[in-house]
């Protein structure tokens, strides 16, 4: 008997997808009826075809959570319909969209990959370490380009039982967050008011407009977009506009940020603008996030205890940011041989990167380390604004394929771990942790790659072939 998909239109069933505001069992709904029309989930168990592999994934895709045009549902689909296999959710330091994702993806024949992204503090860690790492870690910006002693952080692969202690982790977070964006929103309104633009309304413009009510955070995006919005309500995208950002505010905007604000049609305007006043406006109204950051080691502990696996999120010197959000800068890449040995001793198991964001130079270095160090690699690319693609085809190029199995291996981790914590990548008392770990890859993106979501018994046979491995 086939499941008794609801019959909506499909351009309704797309409108609620997209709708931020609706809740995730309408917009799951909808997205039954899209999955019937693709012609997914018609069969169930070992009658059903495996879906077709690409070879994509995409593990860094920011939802409506934190910032992001996409619900949890509606980047699923994105996901789907640009060829990915996997697709993975990691908020600002929310994990609200896993359960929506993991539903959305199950339709849809993706395997999913869930997390949250956060900043934490090296300061008391540093101490821990000789003088020379000690001040590497704490008086240069790593991987942030707002903070120095302050990185951006993965835990991927959260099993689905471990919601509640996430959830707990991560409150204190999401609130020191908001207190620091509503002091920062009077830093805006001053320039504002200096130039004659609109004021910002805390609740009214920011607040009302996230998801911080539904376990949402509240970032930077949300602030420079409600002073975009501002902007925006006194000059119209055009010649204008263009100079006026760089004769008043003095940005200094690249040909292609140039092109794009000064298009009158210009349907993403706002995330446009919002990518140049993150590169050269944020720091002028920006508050250093200190009482929001956790300490690093109380963030890995928590990977370790609730067996998800937390990565350094490797950013390397930047050219020109692909989103135009950030400027010309030196990150990593002059320290990395001291960097990666004082992250192994932190207690990093991993190191996930972006390869359409960096040169094949620097993510061949970056490769050669993470093996000398015995990190898993993951990949992803940041999604947060409706220009990007969902789309990675470098992981189809040979010095990226790993990456694939690496993907499928957290696939698995994840669904295999929110059973028995025991099958956690990374668990001491895992039954492969002996293995070597692209052994121990092998064995688990082969398991991911045979899970169906849509057959309840699916996990408990690959379990059960996992353990016949262990005794072979």
């Amino acid at each position: 008997m086939q499941p008794d998909y609801p019959r909506i239109d499909i351009k309704i069933a797309e409108s609620i997808i997209a709708d931020p505001a609706r809740s995730p069992g309408e917009r799951l709904e909808a997205l039954s009826a899209i999955a019937r029309a693709m012609g997914l989930r018609l069969q169930t168990g070992p009658a059903r075809r495996p879906p077709a592999r690409s070879g994509e994934s995409n593990n860094h895709i920011h939802t409506c959570y934190s910032f992001s045009p996409y619900t949890p549902a509606g980047a699923a689909l994105a996901a789907r319909r640009a060829g990915l296999d996997v697709a993975g959710s990691v908020d600002h330091d929310s994990y609200a969209a896993a359960g929506e994702m993991r539903a959305a993806c199950a339709m849809l024949d993706l395997g999913v990959v869930t997390g949250f992204e956060l900043r934490v503090s090296l300061k008391a860690a540093a101490h821990e370490f000789p003088e020379a790492t000690a001040r590497l870690l704490t008086e240069r910006k790593l991987n942030n380009p707002d903070s120095a002693g302050i990185i951006y952080m993965t835990i991927q692969g959260v099993p689905a039982s471990a919601r509640a202690e996430v959830e707990a982790f991560l409150e204190p977070v999401r609130s020191a967050r908001y207190a620091r964006t509503e002091r920062m929103v009077e830093r805006a309104n001053a320039l504002l008011s200096s130039f004659g633009l609109p004021s910002i309304n805390f609740k009214n413009d920011i607040v009302d407009r996230s998801k911080f009510a539904e376990g949402g955070t509240i970032t930077e995006r949300h602030l420079l977009a409600a002073v975009s919005r501002s902007m925006l309500s006194a000059m119209q995208p055009g010649p204008a506009l263009v100079d006026w950002l760089e004769a008043k505010l003095g940005l200094a905007l690249s040909a292609s940020q140039r092109r794009l604000l000064s298009d009158p049609e210009n349907p993403f305007i706002m995330y446009d603008l919002l990518g140049s006043l993150k590169a050269g406006f944020l720091d002028r109204i920006f508050i250093q996030p200190d009482e929001e950051c956790v300490d690093v080691r109380d963030a890995i502990a928590l990977a370790r205890r609730i067996g998800a696996i937390a990565a350094y999120a490797y950013l390397g010197d930047v050219a020109e940011s692909p989103t135009g959000d950030k400027k010309a800068e030196k990150f990593e890449d002059e320290v990395l041989d001291e960097l990666m040995p004082a992250l192994k001793e932190l207690g990093f198991p991993a190191i996930t990167y972006m390869p359409p964001r960096n040169t094949k130079a620097q993510l061949s270095r970056l490769q050669k380390l993470c093996a000398q160090y015995d990190f898993m690699e993951i990949s992803g690319v940041d999604i947060n604004q409706p220009r990007q693609s969902f789309r990675c085809p470098e992981l189809l190029e040979p010095e990226f394929r790993h990456l694939d199995d690496a993907t499928w291996a957290m696939v698995a981790h994840e669904a295999l771990s929110s059973i028995d914590r025991r099958f956690a990548f990374f668990a001491n008392d895992n039954p492969f942790a002996r293995l070597p770990i692209k052994e121990r890859i092998s064995l688990y993106s082969k398991a991911g790659r045979e899970i169906d979501f849509a057959d309840p018994y699916s996990l408990e046979r690959i379990t059960n072939s996992l353990l016949k491995e262990k005794f072979l």
